[in-house]
């Protein structure tokens, strides 16, 4: 997985987002709206609660959202992660719902462990990241997605769920 180079490194972390001024430019407006939605119901907090966020408001999200559970850590000490949520246009990429299966059964990325890194990513650093994604479909055909990942914590410090939104 990529959370590991080798044995006894440290792990390479995607870069985490400080600002809105880190989305590149073009990225799309509803991937930078829903980071300042979250931003918002931090409230001062380095994470919201799942509490805090509201299906209401963020319709135009929700065909493109996911809601990933953090279940616990392995033994090797990796995310094990699985799908709640899973928004029409994501079961329409993967061409089922993968709703209540692991990350590593109904990811849409370049691989498993390119999916596995960025939500590991996300829950060792407990912030936000943005992430181009470029790879083509098992179909082939080319995928370039701008896509947010925000974490969600029942406790205040560590990661319960993973908030995803790509576009």
């Amino acid at each position: 997985m990529g959370e590991e180079k080798g044995k006894g490194a440290e792990p390479t972390l995607l870069n985490p987002l400080g600002s809105r001024d880190d989305f590149p430019l073009g990225c799309k407006r509803r991937v930078i709206a829903l980071y300042d939605y979250w931003v918002e119901r931090c409230a001062g907090r380095p994470m919201p609660r799942r509490a805090d966020i509201d299906p209401v408001d963020m319709p135009e999200h929700l065909p493109g959202l996911l809601l990933i559970d953090v279940e616990g850590v392995s033994a090797r000490g990796l995310g094990i992660y699985r799908y709640r949520v899973v928004g029409p246009r994501e079961v329409a990429n993967r061409k089922f719902d993968p709703t209540g299966q692991f990350v590593e059964e109904g990811y849409f990325a370049k691989s498993k462990n390119d999916a596995l890194h960025s939500y590991g990513s996300v829950r060792l650093q407990r912030t936000a990241i943005y992430e181009k994604l470029s790879f083509l479909s098992e179909d082939g055909i080319p995928i370039n997605e701008d896509s947010v990942m925000l974490p969600l914590s029942e406790n205040g410090t560590d990661v319960s769920q993973i908030l995803v939104y790509s576009e």
